[in-house]
């Protein structure tokens, strides 16, 4: 990889990108709220099924798809991922995540002067439909179409980034240390390969959304007496 589309890449999944991430838990939360996760044991293997059930079958392989579309300025298709990826977030807070995060992102690349006039149109005429908003994944790809890396590694830098997101949200909501973070960390870096090579082969209108178990959290969430996060 050249060094421009590593240091791209490396901007995308960096924490100091002012895209909110680190505001939101995912329903993690509302599941320790909940006794679901109590260890860090259970962190492990409940972020770890998130990756494979949720992300690998459904953010990932949006991604991989939306970075063609972008390249290719395919923006039929570009919307129709994205309408996809607002109608499957099953909590309103879970789509206001996705919805903020994408339009920090993409006013960041708008101030960067990083947007095709094309590009830039059909974001404006986005906010004319019933979307209004450009989703995270969608705005992701967005920018990581210029940068010249594969999409592989494209994918990987999103599931790093999510990964130390909600990493960061289990030691804000519970007793752990860093360096339980750490090897939380290192256990979503293993199993990150092989659910981005799972996503690479789904196909236009095979991407799935179901995670109820998410979805009960995250409802949960939205009513829980104490937060510190909007997710």
């Amino acid at each position: 990889m050249l060094d421009t589309s590593l240091m791209q890449l490396l901007w995308l999944a960096s924490p100091a990108l002012p895209v909110g991430g680190f505001s939101y838990s995912e329903g993690l939360e509302a599941a320790i709220d909940n006794a679901l996760v109590t260890e860090e044991a259970d962190v492990v293997a409940w972020l770890g099924d998130q990756l494979h059930l949720s992300l690998a079958r459904s953010d990932l392989p949006v991604l991989a798809m939306a970075l063609r579309a972008w390249q290719a300025s395919d923006f039929a298709r570009v919307s129709d991922l994205n309408q996809w990826v607002l109608c499957t977030r099953e909590s309103s807070e879970l789509r206001a995540q996705t919805e903020q995060m994408g339009r920090s992102l993409t006013d960041v690349l708008r101030q960067q002067s990083k947007l095709t006039p094309e590009q830039t149109a059909f974001l404006a005429s986005l906010h004319r439909t019933p979307q209004k908003a450009l989703s995270y994944p969608l705005a992701f790809a967005l920018a990581a179409s210029g940068s010249g890396a594969s999409a592989r590694s494209c994918l990987v830098c999103y599931a790093f980034g999510w990964a130390e997101n909600l990493m960061q949200a289990a030691l804000k909501s519970m007793q752990l240390g860093q360096t339980a973070g750490q090897r939380i960390l290192a256990g979503l870096m293993q199993a990150i390969p092989p659910a981005v090579a799972y996503a690479l082969e789904v196909e236009y209108g095979q991407q799935q959304a179901f995670t109820p178990g998410i979805a009960i959290v995250s409802s949960r969430h939205e009513a829980q007496y104490s937060r510190l996060f909007r997710s």
